[in-house]
Protein backbone atom coordinates (compact mmCIF):
# COMPACT_ATOMS: atom_id res chain seq x y z
CA UNK A 1 0.00 0.00 0.00
CA UNK A 2 1.52 4.73 -0.79
CA UNK A 3 1.02 7.78 1.17
CA UNK A 4 -0.28 10.67 2.92
CA UNK A 5 2.71 12.11 4.32
CA UNK A 6 3.52 14.95 1.45
CA UNK A 7 2.12 17.81 3.30
CA UNK A 8 4.14 16.95 6.27
CA UNK A 9 5.69 20.06 6.25
CA UNK A 10 4.45 23.73 6.98
CA UNK A 11 4.42 26.19 4.28
CA UNK A 12 5.52 28.78 6.87
CA UNK A 13 8.65 26.93 8.02
CA UNK A 14 12.03 28.72 8.16
CA UNK A 15 14.82 27.07 6.18
CA UNK A 16 17.91 26.15 7.12
CA UNK A 17 20.19 24.78 4.73
CA UNK A 18 22.46 21.27 5.68
CA UNK A 19 26.16 20.94 4.73
CA UNK A 20 27.05 17.45 5.12
CA UNK A 21 24.81 15.69 8.18
CA UNK A 22 22.72 18.74 10.11
CA UNK A 23 25.40 21.70 10.48
CA UNK A 24 24.60 25.19 9.47
CA UNK A 25 25.27 27.03 6.94
CA UNK A 26 24.31 30.34 5.00
CA UNK A 27 25.45 29.86 1.46
CA UNK A 28 25.41 25.86 0.68
CA UNK A 29 23.72 22.78 0.71
CA UNK A 30 24.93 19.61 1.55
CA UNK A 31 28.32 21.37 0.52
CA UNK A 32 27.60 20.80 -3.37
CA UNK A 33 25.49 22.80 -5.62
CA UNK A 34 25.90 25.68 -3.18
CA UNK A 35 22.59 27.97 -3.59
CA UNK A 36 22.14 30.82 -1.74
CA UNK A 37 20.30 30.90 1.57
CA UNK A 38 17.86 33.87 -0.08
CA UNK A 39 17.20 31.61 -2.59
CA UNK A 40 16.39 28.53 -0.49
CA UNK A 41 13.29 30.00 0.74
CA UNK A 42 11.72 30.10 -2.24
CA UNK A 43 11.34 25.99 -3.78
CA UNK A 44 11.75 26.30 -7.50
CA UNK A 45 9.07 24.44 -8.42
CA UNK A 46 10.17 22.70 -11.23
CA UNK A 47 13.45 22.23 -13.11
CA UNK A 48 15.54 19.63 -14.08
CA UNK A 49 16.95 19.05 -9.94
CA UNK A 50 13.01 19.55 -8.79
CA UNK A 51 11.89 16.75 -11.19
CA UNK A 52 14.58 14.41 -9.96
CA UNK A 53 13.19 14.66 -6.73
CA UNK A 54 9.87 13.36 -7.95
CA UNK A 55 11.87 10.24 -9.66
CA UNK A 56 13.88 9.56 -6.74
CA UNK A 57 10.68 9.45 -4.44
CA UNK A 58 8.60 7.45 -7.31
CA UNK A 59 11.38 4.63 -6.90
CA UNK A 60 11.19 4.96 -3.14
CA UNK A 61 7.53 4.46 -3.43
CA UNK A 62 8.00 1.95 -6.14
CA UNK A 63 10.38 -0.66 -3.33
CA UNK A 64 8.14 0.32 -0.50
CA UNK A 65 4.72 -0.05 -1.12
CA UNK A 66 4.79 -1.79 -4.15
CA UNK A 67 6.36 -4.58 -2.03
CA UNK A 68 3.52 -4.24 0.95
CA UNK A 69 1.33 -4.62 -1.61
CA UNK A 70 3.14 -7.80 -3.22
CA UNK A 71 2.92 -9.49 0.10
CA UNK A 72 -0.67 -11.47 -1.05
CA UNK A 73 1.78 -13.51 -3.67
CA UNK A 74 4.00 -14.57 -1.41
CA UNK A 75 1.15 -15.14 1.16
CA UNK A 76 -0.64 -17.49 -1.53
CA UNK A 77 3.14 -19.11 -1.97
CA UNK A 78 3.48 -20.09 2.04
CA UNK A 79 -0.11 -20.93 1.99
CA UNK A 80 0.43 -23.64 -0.39
CA UNK A 81 4.16 -23.98 -0.35
CA UNK A 82 7.09 -24.37 2.33
CA UNK A 83 4.97 -23.15 5.07
CA UNK A 84 1.80 -24.69 4.75
CA UNK A 85 1.81 -26.80 8.00
CA UNK A 86 1.63 -23.05 9.34
CA UNK A 87 -2.11 -21.48 9.93
CA UNK A 88 -3.29 -18.90 7.58
CA UNK A 89 -3.13 -16.14 10.82
CA UNK A 90 0.49 -17.03 11.29
CA UNK A 91 1.75 -16.31 7.92
CA UNK A 92 -0.43 -13.11 7.68
CA UNK A 93 1.63 -11.60 10.17
CA UNK A 94 4.96 -11.55 8.24
CA UNK A 95 3.11 -9.30 5.44
CA UNK A 96 1.52 -7.31 8.52
CA UNK A 97 4.36 -6.67 10.80
CA UNK A 98 6.24 -5.20 7.61
CA UNK A 99 3.64 -3.09 6.91
CA UNK A 100 3.02 -1.49 10.20
CA UNK A 101 7.02 -0.88 10.76
CA UNK A 102 6.87 1.13 7.57
CA UNK A 103 4.30 3.07 9.79
CA UNK A 104 6.03 2.70 12.93
CA UNK A 105 9.65 3.59 11.65
CA UNK A 106 8.66 6.35 9.71
CA UNK A 107 7.13 8.14 12.20
CA UNK A 108 10.02 8.28 14.18
CA UNK A 109 12.22 8.81 11.38
CA UNK A 110 10.85 12.75 11.03
CA UNK A 111 13.31 14.10 13.42
CA UNK A 112 16.14 12.48 11.81
CA UNK A 113 15.02 13.79 8.52
CA UNK A 114 14.39 17.22 9.95
CA UNK A 115 17.78 17.06 11.04
CA UNK A 116 19.11 16.66 8.01
CA UNK A 117 20.34 13.08 7.80
CA UNK A 118 18.52 12.52 4.67
CA UNK A 119 20.97 10.39 2.87
CA UNK A 120 21.77 8.20 6.04
CA UNK A 121 17.99 7.22 6.39
CA UNK A 122 18.19 6.25 2.28
CA UNK A 123 21.41 4.38 2.96
CA UNK A 124 20.32 2.27 6.06
CA UNK A 125 16.97 1.94 4.54
CA UNK A 126 18.75 0.33 1.10
CA UNK A 127 21.09 -1.84 2.75
CA UNK A 128 17.82 -3.25 5.29
CA UNK A 129 15.23 -3.67 2.61
CA UNK A 130 17.35 -5.14 -0.28
CA UNK A 131 19.38 -7.24 2.45
CA UNK A 132 16.28 -8.50 3.52
CA UNK A 133 15.17 -9.53 0.49
CA UNK A 134 18.31 -11.19 -0.03
CA UNK A 135 18.14 -13.18 3.32
CA UNK A 136 14.02 -14.55 2.45
CA UNK A 137 15.20 -15.98 -0.90
CA UNK A 138 17.41 -18.39 1.38
CA UNK A 139 15.07 -18.92 4.20
CA UNK A 140 13.52 -22.26 5.20
CA UNK A 141 11.58 -21.70 8.33
CA UNK A 142 8.91 -19.87 9.63
CA UNK A 143 10.80 -17.74 12.17
CA UNK A 144 13.28 -17.39 9.61
CA UNK A 145 10.99 -15.56 7.31
CA UNK A 146 9.37 -13.38 9.78
CA UNK A 147 12.43 -11.85 10.98
CA UNK A 148 13.62 -11.38 7.35
CA UNK A 149 10.81 -10.05 5.06
CA UNK A 150 9.22 -9.35 8.19
CA UNK A 151 10.90 -7.28 10.69
CA UNK A 152 14.31 -6.09 8.50
CA UNK A 153 12.82 -5.70 5.53
CA UNK A 154 10.02 -3.41 8.08
CA UNK A 155 12.20 -1.21 9.20
CA UNK A 156 14.16 -0.28 6.13
CA UNK A 157 10.59 0.46 4.65
CA UNK A 158 10.50 2.76 7.54
CA UNK A 159 13.63 4.44 6.67
CA UNK A 160 12.92 5.29 2.99
CA UNK A 161 9.19 5.83 3.16
CA UNK A 162 9.56 9.35 4.67
CA UNK A 163 11.92 10.43 2.74
CA UNK A 164 9.94 9.60 -0.16
CA UNK A 165 6.51 11.40 1.40
CA UNK A 166 8.12 14.49 2.42
CA UNK A 167 11.03 15.63 0.15
CA UNK A 168 9.02 17.08 -2.87
CA UNK A 169 7.90 19.59 -0.44
CA UNK A 170 11.00 21.33 -0.68
CA UNK A 171 11.08 21.74 -4.08
CA UNK A 172 7.33 22.69 -5.40
CA UNK A 173 4.78 24.93 -4.33
CA UNK A 174 1.78 25.36 -6.68
CA UNK A 175 2.73 21.85 -8.38
CA UNK A 176 3.47 19.93 -5.06
CA UNK A 177 0.34 17.83 -5.23
CA UNK A 178 0.84 17.04 -8.82
CA UNK A 179 4.32 16.00 -8.33
CA UNK A 180 3.59 14.24 -4.88
CA UNK A 181 0.40 12.70 -7.36
CA UNK A 182 3.40 11.06 -9.82
CA UNK A 183 5.99 10.15 -6.99
CA UNK A 184 2.96 8.03 -5.56
CA UNK A 185 2.15 6.47 -8.56
CA UNK A 186 5.47 4.45 -7.62
CA UNK A 187 3.45 2.00 -5.69
CA UNK A 188 0.68 0.84 -8.02
CA UNK A 189 3.34 0.39 -10.66
CA UNK A 190 5.21 -1.48 -8.15
CA UNK A 191 1.93 -3.48 -6.90
CA UNK A 192 1.63 -4.53 -10.89
CA UNK A 193 4.78 -5.32 -11.81
CA UNK A 194 6.30 -7.19 -8.88
CA UNK A 195 3.45 -9.52 -8.23
CA UNK A 196 3.78 -10.43 -11.62
CA UNK A 197 7.37 -11.03 -11.72
CA UNK A 198 7.34 -12.92 -8.69
CA UNK A 199 4.57 -15.28 -9.57
CA UNK A 200 6.10 -15.97 -13.56
CA UNK A 201 10.00 -16.35 -12.15
CA UNK A 202 8.67 -18.90 -9.51
CA UNK A 203 7.06 -21.45 -11.80
CA UNK A 204 10.44 -21.14 -13.93
CA UNK A 205 13.22 -20.72 -11.43
CA UNK A 206 11.77 -21.02 -8.07
CA UNK A 207 10.86 -19.16 -5.11
CA UNK A 208 14.68 -18.26 -3.86
CA UNK A 209 15.70 -16.67 -7.29
CA UNK A 210 12.43 -15.05 -7.93
CA UNK A 211 12.65 -13.10 -4.76
CA UNK A 212 16.64 -12.33 -5.85
CA UNK A 213 15.82 -11.01 -8.75
CA UNK A 214 13.33 -8.80 -7.13
CA UNK A 215 16.00 -7.98 -4.70
CA UNK A 216 18.13 -6.69 -7.76
CA UNK A 217 15.50 -4.49 -9.22
CA UNK A 218 15.16 -3.05 -5.72
CA UNK A 219 18.99 -2.18 -5.72
CA UNK A 220 18.92 -1.13 -8.68
CA UNK A 221 16.05 1.39 -8.79
CA UNK A 222 17.49 2.44 -5.02
CA UNK A 223 20.46 3.33 -6.56
CA UNK A 224 18.15 5.81 -8.48
CA UNK A 225 16.91 7.65 -5.69
CA UNK A 226 20.84 7.19 -3.85
CA UNK A 227 22.33 9.92 -6.96
CA UNK A 228 19.84 12.06 -7.26
CA UNK A 229 17.76 12.66 -4.10
CA UNK A 230 19.21 16.02 -2.36
CA UNK A 231 17.91 17.62 0.68
CA UNK A 232 17.39 21.39 -0.06
CA UNK A 233 17.38 22.31 3.92
CA UNK A 234 17.08 21.43 7.41
CA UNK A 235 13.94 22.52 9.67
CA UNK A 236 14.58 24.93 11.79
CA UNK A 237 13.26 23.29 15.06
CA UNK A 238 12.79 19.37 15.53
CA UNK A 239 9.46 17.97 15.20
CA UNK A 240 7.71 16.61 18.16
CA UNK A 241 6.53 12.88 18.36
CA UNK A 242 2.96 14.03 19.67
CA UNK A 243 0.60 17.07 19.60
CA UNK A 244 -1.04 16.64 23.23
CA UNK A 245 -3.48 19.17 21.86
CA UNK A 246 -4.65 16.69 19.05
CA UNK A 247 -5.97 14.62 21.84
CA UNK A 248 -8.91 17.23 22.54
CA UNK A 249 -9.60 17.95 18.84
CA UNK A 250 -12.74 15.51 18.63
CA UNK A 251 -13.02 15.83 14.45
CA UNK A 252 -9.59 14.54 14.01
CA UNK A 253 -9.64 11.55 16.68
CA UNK A 254 -12.70 10.16 15.18
CA UNK A 255 -10.81 10.37 11.66
CA UNK A 256 -7.98 8.93 12.87
CA UNK A 257 -10.00 6.18 14.71
CA UNK A 258 -11.68 5.77 11.58
CA UNK A 259 -8.33 4.91 9.73
CA UNK A 260 -7.64 2.67 12.53
CA UNK A 261 -10.85 0.54 11.52
CA UNK A 262 -9.97 1.18 7.45
CA UNK A 263 -6.54 -0.29 7.29
CA UNK A 264 -7.73 -3.31 9.89
CA UNK A 265 -9.86 -4.21 6.68
CA UNK A 266 -8.42 -3.18 3.53
CA UNK A 267 -5.46 -5.69 3.13
CA UNK A 268 -7.60 -8.34 4.07
CA UNK A 269 -8.46 -8.82 0.22
CA UNK A 270 -4.95 -7.94 -0.31
CA UNK A 271 -3.89 -11.12 1.42
CA UNK A 272 -6.29 -13.45 0.49
CA UNK A 273 -7.74 -12.74 -2.29
CA UNK A 274 -5.22 -15.28 -4.67
CA UNK A 275 -6.42 -18.03 -2.49
CA UNK A 276 -9.75 -16.95 -2.69
CA UNK A 277 -9.93 -17.43 -6.70
CA UNK A 278 -8.44 -20.81 -6.60
CA UNK A 279 -10.58 -22.22 -3.69
CA UNK A 280 -13.59 -20.83 -4.06
CA UNK A 281 -14.22 -19.05 -7.91
CA UNK A 282 -12.27 -22.33 -9.21
CA UNK A 283 -9.81 -19.85 -10.91
CA UNK A 284 -6.72 -21.35 -12.94
CA UNK A 285 -3.42 -21.01 -10.93
CA UNK A 286 -1.26 -18.48 -13.45
CA UNK A 287 -4.72 -16.39 -13.60
CA UNK A 288 -5.39 -16.29 -9.82
CA UNK A 289 -1.46 -14.65 -9.39
CA UNK A 290 -3.10 -11.70 -11.40
CA UNK A 291 -5.72 -10.57 -9.27
CA UNK A 292 -3.25 -8.81 -6.77
CA UNK A 293 -2.20 -6.96 -10.00
CA UNK A 294 -5.89 -6.23 -11.16
CA UNK A 295 -6.62 -4.58 -7.43
CA UNK A 296 -3.02 -2.46 -7.72
CA UNK A 297 -3.71 -1.19 -11.36
CA UNK A 298 -7.21 -0.31 -10.27
CA UNK A 299 -5.93 1.85 -6.62
CA UNK A 300 -3.44 3.69 -9.68
CA UNK A 301 -7.45 5.45 -10.65
CA UNK A 302 -8.43 5.35 -7.22
CA UNK A 303 -5.54 7.82 -6.12
CA UNK A 304 -5.96 10.57 -8.85
CA UNK A 305 -9.60 10.85 -9.70
CA UNK A 306 -10.87 11.27 -6.27
CA UNK A 307 -8.04 13.14 -5.13
CA UNK A 308 -8.96 15.90 -8.23
CA UNK A 309 -12.56 16.06 -7.31
CA UNK A 310 -11.47 15.92 -3.62
CA UNK A 311 -10.13 19.69 -3.77
CA UNK A 312 -13.83 20.34 -4.76
CA UNK A 313 -15.88 18.79 -2.45
CA UNK A 314 -13.49 18.21 0.54
CA UNK A 315 -11.34 15.35 0.55
CA UNK A 316 -13.43 14.11 4.31
CA UNK A 317 -16.67 14.26 2.06
CA UNK A 318 -15.17 12.20 -0.73
CA UNK A 319 -13.07 9.58 2.02
CA UNK A 320 -16.63 8.74 3.60
CA UNK A 321 -18.42 7.81 0.16
CA UNK A 322 -15.39 6.01 -0.85
CA UNK A 323 -15.16 4.07 2.62
CA UNK A 324 -18.74 2.93 2.39
CA UNK A 325 -18.71 2.18 -1.40
CA UNK A 326 -15.15 -0.09 -0.27
CA UNK A 327 -17.70 -1.81 2.21
CA UNK A 328 -20.88 -2.45 -0.01
CA UNK A 329 -18.00 -3.88 -2.58
CA UNK A 330 -16.40 -6.18 0.40
CA UNK A 331 -19.44 -7.46 1.27
CA UNK A 332 -20.82 -8.57 -1.84
CA UNK A 333 -17.91 -10.35 -2.82
CA UNK A 334 -19.81 -12.67 -0.52
CA UNK A 335 -21.78 -13.70 -3.67
CA UNK A 336 -18.98 -14.27 -5.99
CA UNK A 337 -17.96 -17.32 -7.21
CA UNK A 338 -16.92 -17.27 -10.92
CA UNK A 339 -13.56 -15.82 -12.40
CA UNK A 340 -14.97 -12.89 -14.33
CA UNK A 341 -17.25 -11.34 -11.73
CA UNK A 342 -13.74 -11.69 -9.29
CA UNK A 343 -11.57 -9.55 -12.09
CA UNK A 344 -14.32 -6.64 -11.95
CA UNK A 345 -14.42 -6.92 -8.04
CA UNK A 346 -10.68 -6.61 -7.72
CA UNK A 347 -10.87 -3.82 -10.53
CA UNK A 348 -13.28 -1.76 -8.44
CA UNK A 349 -11.69 -2.77 -4.72
CA UNK A 350 -8.56 -1.42 -5.80
CA UNK A 351 -10.08 1.95 -7.28
CA UNK A 352 -12.27 2.61 -3.95
CA UNK A 353 -9.56 2.08 -1.78
CA UNK A 354 -6.97 3.47 -3.09
CA UNK A 355 -8.17 6.44 -0.93
CA UNK A 356 -7.22 5.47 2.15
CA UNK A 357 -3.28 5.98 0.79
CA UNK A 358 -4.15 9.18 -1.16
CA UNK A 359 -6.87 11.11 1.17
CA UNK A 360 -5.17 11.01 4.87
CA UNK A 361 -2.82 13.79 4.10
CA UNK A 362 -5.25 16.03 2.86
CA UNK A 363 -7.70 15.13 5.03
CA UNK A 364 -5.78 15.77 8.32
CA UNK A 365 -4.83 19.05 7.26
CA UNK A 366 -8.51 20.25 6.66
CA UNK A 367 -9.19 19.34 10.27
CA UNK A 368 -6.02 20.76 11.46
CA UNK A 369 -6.35 24.63 12.45
CA UNK A 370 -2.88 25.23 13.13
CA UNK A 371 -0.44 23.44 10.00
CA UNK A 372 2.84 23.90 11.87
CA UNK A 373 1.53 20.87 14.14
CA UNK A 374 0.61 18.63 10.27
CA UNK A 375 3.74 16.55 10.36
CA UNK A 376 3.29 15.57 14.23
CA UNK A 377 -0.50 14.95 13.57
CA UNK A 378 0.23 13.04 10.36
CA UNK A 379 2.21 10.57 12.53
CA UNK A 380 0.06 10.78 14.88
CA UNK A 381 -3.06 9.12 12.52
CA UNK A 382 -0.46 6.80 10.53
CA UNK A 383 1.17 5.31 13.67
CA UNK A 384 -2.48 4.49 15.13
CA UNK A 385 -3.68 3.24 11.67
CA UNK A 386 -0.66 0.99 11.62
CA UNK A 387 -1.84 -0.98 14.40
CA UNK A 388 -4.98 -1.45 12.49
CA UNK A 389 -2.92 -2.75 9.63
CA UNK A 390 -1.06 -4.94 12.22
CA UNK A 391 -3.77 -6.82 13.56
CA UNK A 392 -6.83 -7.01 10.59
CA UNK A 393 -5.05 -9.61 8.26
CA UNK A 394 -4.00 -12.03 11.24
CA UNK A 395 -7.86 -11.75 12.63
CA UNK A 396 -8.96 -12.57 9.57
CA UNK A 397 -6.79 -15.51 9.35
CA UNK A 398 -8.14 -16.95 12.54
CA UNK A 399 -11.57 -16.38 11.09
CA UNK A 400 -10.94 -18.25 7.97
CA UNK A 401 -9.44 -21.38 10.14
CA UNK A 402 -11.78 -21.51 12.84
CA UNK A 403 -15.49 -21.00 10.36
CA UNK A 404 -14.28 -22.96 7.35
CA UNK A 405 -15.86 -20.21 5.60
CA UNK A 406 -14.68 -17.59 3.23
CA UNK A 407 -18.18 -15.46 4.49
CA UNK A 408 -17.15 -14.89 7.80
CA UNK A 409 -14.06 -13.22 6.69
CA UNK A 410 -15.60 -10.89 4.26
CA UNK A 411 -18.40 -10.05 6.83
CA UNK A 412 -15.60 -9.18 8.85
CA UNK A 413 -13.79 -6.62 6.51
CA UNK A 414 -17.37 -5.71 5.36
CA UNK A 415 -18.16 -4.59 9.26
CA UNK A 416 -14.69 -2.59 9.81
CA UNK A 417 -15.08 -0.56 6.32
CA UNK A 418 -18.32 0.16 7.77
CA UNK A 419 -17.53 1.33 11.13
CA UNK A 420 -14.66 3.25 9.29
CA UNK A 421 -17.27 5.27 7.10
CA UNK A 422 -19.35 5.72 10.25
CA UNK A 423 -16.55 7.07 12.02
CA UNK A 424 -15.69 9.62 9.59
CA UNK A 425 -19.08 10.55 8.89
CA UNK A 426 -19.43 11.85 12.99
CA UNK A 427 -15.88 13.84 12.35
CA UNK A 428 -17.72 15.07 9.59
CA UNK A 429 -20.79 15.81 11.57
CA UNK A 430 -18.78 17.44 14.59
CA UNK A 431 -17.10 19.55 12.55
CA UNK A 432 -19.38 21.07 9.86
CA UNK A 433 -22.81 19.56 11.04
CA UNK A 434 -25.37 17.92 9.29
CA UNK A 435 -25.58 20.16 5.54
CA UNK A 436 -25.09 18.26 2.74
CA UNK A 437 -23.72 20.81 0.31
CA UNK A 438 -20.61 22.07 2.84
CA UNK A 439 -17.29 21.41 1.76
CA UNK A 440 -15.17 19.41 4.37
Amino acid sequence: MDTPMGSMHSKKEQTHSIDGQGSNSQDSVNGEGEEPASQLLDPPNGGLTAWLQVLGSFCLYFNTWGIVNTYGEYQTFYQTGFLSSQSFSSISWIGSIQAFLLFLVSTAAGPIYDAGYLRSLLWVGTFLSVGGMMITSVCKAYWQVFIAQGLVIGVGFGCLFLPSAVITSQYFTTRKSFAQGIASLGSSLGGVIYPIIFSNLQRLVGFGWATRVIAFIMLGTSVVSLAVMKQRFQAPTRRALLDFGAFRDTPYLLFSLGLVFGFMAIYVVFFYVQLYAIQVCGTNTNLAFYMLAIINAGSTFGRLIPNFYADKTGPLNMQIVFAFVASLLTLCLIGIRNTSGLIVFCALYGFFTGTFVSLPGPTTASLSSDLSTLGTRMGMALSSAGFGLLIGSPIAGVILLDARSWVGLQLWSGALLAISGSCMLAARIVKVGTKVKVKA
